[in-house]
């Protein structure tokens, strides 16, 4: 179906719009549709479709390691969470299906407005799913780290066979020892440093590490709350930014933040980079990093991929300082997926069952096939509303959209 998404402003990191914002099969319309469904969101603000840059779904319902003092590298948490695989809750968590898991990582980020995913781990058929919840990284390389390799593939044989135009992605200087500050130039006597290499984490970098990155045309995800977790800090984000080369990335729940929302409004707190950095790095920075031309943006042509929240003063700042349960609606592919009860025409327009849900206790509607009751069990802060004529008319769902 044709929609118009009327009086609200379309922000991106370039520019922002008051024209009208039309769905077309999906995807963002170059002009508007004579008989287009049109959706009243004065006051209110769209962006795009957020990308989470590094994410491990299928672990985000895993208790976490109880850490101390910060470890020296990743490869001392690995080695101390061996035991924690005998926790009668770590053993529970790892027994739901693996397919399950995976569909709940990517609903715990449908959930904070991020549409588009990249799981650094082995493929799962399920990740093929037409109805799965997120769009996702495909077509790259990957390694898992150096100091790892009887993870996933060897980094040179993995590296050499990655085309030059797709994405290489490596966890590299996850410490602040000597191990992890070694692992940049190791990497490069390789050979596996180059434009399309996406090195996650980047701790141990120093200042000549970072140079080496920036002339190389590499690039870094960095996930901050993961590693402050971890590692007792975390690298500064600044000239990676400033040169075009950084992405953000939340990691899974095993480590990181709860979600992208809630890395970036950290990274705001601290003052760390501006909301308008911020946006750029879940956004357009992200899709040029990883190679998505079509990603990022609110061009005609890209996935209709959108977070519509209330413009509460000052753009990007709407978005960065939210929780999820403030998003208004998150669309994916031209349809939305979760919204508030007030979109309820929208979805029925559309026909998307919306099924009545409580999300962080607040009234939400959540599209049909994201309804099943294992999944939501996974997810704390999510529920289904049980009586659910009831509690329809409660909520009295009178559309704002027309």
């Amino acid at each position: 179906m044709d929609v118009s998404l009327c009086r609200a402003v379309s922000i991106t990191t370039e520019a922002s719009s008051r024209a009208p914002l039309p769905i077309r099969a999906g995807r963002i319309g170059s002009s508007l549709a004579a008989r287009a469904y049109r959706v009243d969101l004065r006051d209110h603000l769209i962006f795009p479709g957020l990308i989470n840059a590094h994410e491990h779904l299928h672990v985000n319902a895993v208790p976490p390691l109880k850490t101390g003092a910060p470890f020296p590298n990743s490869y001392a948490w690995i080695a101390a969470f061996q035991a924690h695989f005998e926790e009668p809750a770590v053993t529970a968590a790892l027994q739901v299906p693996k397919a399950l898991r995976l569909r709940h990582g990517a609903l715990k980020n449908l959930l904070a407005g991020t549409t588009f995913v990249v799981h650094h781990d082995p493929w799962h058929p399920a990740l093929d799913a037409t109805n799965f919840p997120v769009a996702l990284l495909r077509d790259y390389g990957w390694s898992y780290a150096l100091g790892w390799p009887g993870y996933g593939p060897p980094a040179q044989q993995s590296f050499a066979a990655t085309p030059t135009d797709r994405p290489w992605l490596i966890h590299l200087a996850e410490g602040t020892d000597a191990i992890a500050q070694a692992e940049l130039a190791q990497l490069d006597q390789l050979g596996c440093l180059a434009a399309n290499s996406v090195l996650v984490h980047g701790v141990g970098l120093r200042e000549q590490d970072v140079d080496r990155v920036i002339a190389s045309d590499a690039a870094v995800v960095w996930c901050p709350t993961s590693n402050r977790s971890l590692l007792g800090r975390s690298l500064d984000p600044r000239r990676l930014c400033a040169a075009g080369r950084l992405a953000l990335g939340s990691d899974s729940r095993l480590s990181g933040a709860r979600d992208l929302l809630e890395e970036m409004r950290g990274v705001a707190a601290r003052g760390e980079l501006s909301p308008t950095q911020l946006l750029g790095l879940v956004t357009t920075q992200a899709a040029r990093i990883l190679r998505l031309p079509s990603r990022g943006s609110l061009a005609p042509g890209m996935p209709a991929d959108l977070v519509i929240v209330e413009d509460r003063g000052g753009e990007a700042r709407s978005l960065v300082d939210i929780e999820r349960s403030q998003i208004r609606a998150v669309v994916r592919d031209g349809v939305p997926r979760i919204a508030d009860p007030d979109f309820a025409e929208w979805f029925a327009a559309t026909g998307m069952e919306a099924v009545p849900v409580m999300l962080d206790g607040k009234p939400k509607l959540l599209a049909g096939p994201l309804a099943e009751p294992a999944l939501l069990a996974l997810e704390p802060g999510l529920e289904l509303i049980v009586d659910r004529n009831e509690r329809v008319r409660d909520l009295g769902l009178e559309a704002r959209c027309y």
